[in-house]
């Protein structure tokens, strides 16, 4: 299925179930081969990215099996330290297997990791970081080789809170010998949901507030039960569908601890917005306000749902300025929504602003990147008319079914 058909201008109403995290879920997978053990990994989005992670841990050695609601890995059998190459450039995540590897075999060989087109994303701090740890890298022919005949513990500071350098010095560090202290680490939720599942699987591991982790390696891992925490991105995106589409929701199981500048700007868009134990419940209302969103590390506004926020404020009732930080390229959806007439002036690489219109026309669009992709359908459930979206494989990659999902809340889309 790689093309969605939107028919639009349908005010949402009713209540949709949030998935597991994506990016909870992919480095958990990963540090289940720490352990050597079964794992017991409850509420993984069956989402395209998981799928190829559990493929990689196959080609490893992993046995895995799916359950109703998890995926039981066994770790035990693991002696292979070279990925697949077609799985490693497809899916940027990959890149957390890195960490994992060499903390469990002592090498990797892999290809340089692939993923969305959003911006350079350079690898330079994972190498610099593990490389201080007693990693040595070689390149020969694209493929890169890490080893390590001896882990160990150091003290890294990481020149910006990078995500995936964060979890691999912490995937390497539980397994090194000493102690390695991390600063400027990025505590996004999903890193903290990493620690947590290594916790419980006997690790320690200690943080405060101002990015510092110490991580006391050496101790023995074993298997666990764990619960992946549900997807604030995807919450995200259909807290700002609804708004951007009318009507009213209820996310339930939505992180709302976790979604504080997401909330935040759902109400300067003039949503009302409330939590509960059930989750977030959001009204919108008759036009978007305007806003001025810039992205940052958590707890700053989340990248992922830049470009979300960007369609919804296309029909804004003014006009809007969002600043990208984060990434160079993020705004590859713009050239799309014009085509569905909206009026959107780039700045620069990093800003544009949003002339809000009185209506969006259905239009045949392409998703070139996994949020964006959810940005236009959001987009085409906002529009007059039918849209079609195509390039739908990457937004499988991130949601499990935007579809059906869209569908529990009244919107006409069927995917083909």
């Amino acid at each position: 299925m790689d093309t969605i058909h939107i028919q639009g201008k349908i005010a949402l109403q009713g209540k949709v179930r949030i998935q597991g995290s994506k990016n909870a879920s992919l480095p958990i997978l990963a540090a289940t081969l720490l352990t050597g053990d079964n794992s017991v990994i409850r509420n993984c989005p069956r989402i395209a990215d998981v799928y190829s992670m559990v493929s990689l841990l196959k080609s490893l050695g992993c046995g895995v099996h799916w359950q109703e609601n998890g995926i039981v890995i066994d770790s035990s059998s693991v002696r292979k330290c070279e990925m697949a190459e077609e799985a490693v450039t497809g899916m940027r995540s990959s890149l957390c297997l890195l960490g994992a590897l060499i903390g469990r075999c002592g090498e990797v060989v892999m290809e340089h990791p692939g993923g969305c087109v959003i911006g350079a994303r350079p690898i330079d701090m994972h190498l610099s970081a593990l490389e201080q740890m007693g990693v040595g890298f070689t390149e020969k022919d694209g493929r890169l080789r890490a080893e390590a005949s001896g882990l160990h513990g150091a003290v890294i500071c990481l020149p910006f809170p990078s995500v995936g350098a964060t979890e691999n010095v912490i995937l390497a560090g539980v397994m090194a010998e000493g102690d390695t202290v991390l600063e400027g680490a990025a505590l996004e939720p999903e890193v903290l949901a990493l620690c947590r599942y290594l916790r419980c699987c006997g690790a320690v591991i200690e943080q405060n507030a101002k990015g510092r982790l110490v991580i006391r390696g050496g101790r023995r891992l074993r298997g666990c039960e764990f619960n992946v925490p549900a997807d604030r991105i995807v919450a995200g995106t259909y807290l700002f569908g609804c708004i951007g589409i009318g009507g009213s929701v209820l996310l339930e199981e939505a992180p709302r601890e976790e979604m504080g500048a997401v909330i935040e700007a759902a109400k300067q868009m003039g949503g009302q917005v409330c939590c509960s134990p059930e989750g977030i419940y959001v009204q919108a209302p008759m036009r978007p306000n305007p806003v001025q969103l810039e992205t940052a590390p958590y707890p700053g506004f989340p990248t992922d749902l830049q470009s979300v926020a960007l369609a919804v404020e296309t029909l804004g009732n003014g006009c809007s300025c969002i600043k990208e930080t984060i990434f160079e390229n993020r705004f590859r959806i713009v050239e799309d929504l014009e085509k569905m007439n909206a009026k959107i002036r780039i700045g620069d690489s990093r800003s544009v602003c949003v002339q809000g219109v009185e209506a969006l026309h259905g239009a045949e669009v392409c998703a070139r990147e996994l949020r964006g992709g959810a940005a236009l359908v959001v987009a085409g459930l906002m529009a007059e008319g039918e849209t079609v979206v195509k390039g739908c494989q990457y937004i499988y990659r991130g949601y499990e079914n935007i579809g059906r999902d869209f569908r529990e809340l009244g919107a006409r889309v069927a995917s083909v």
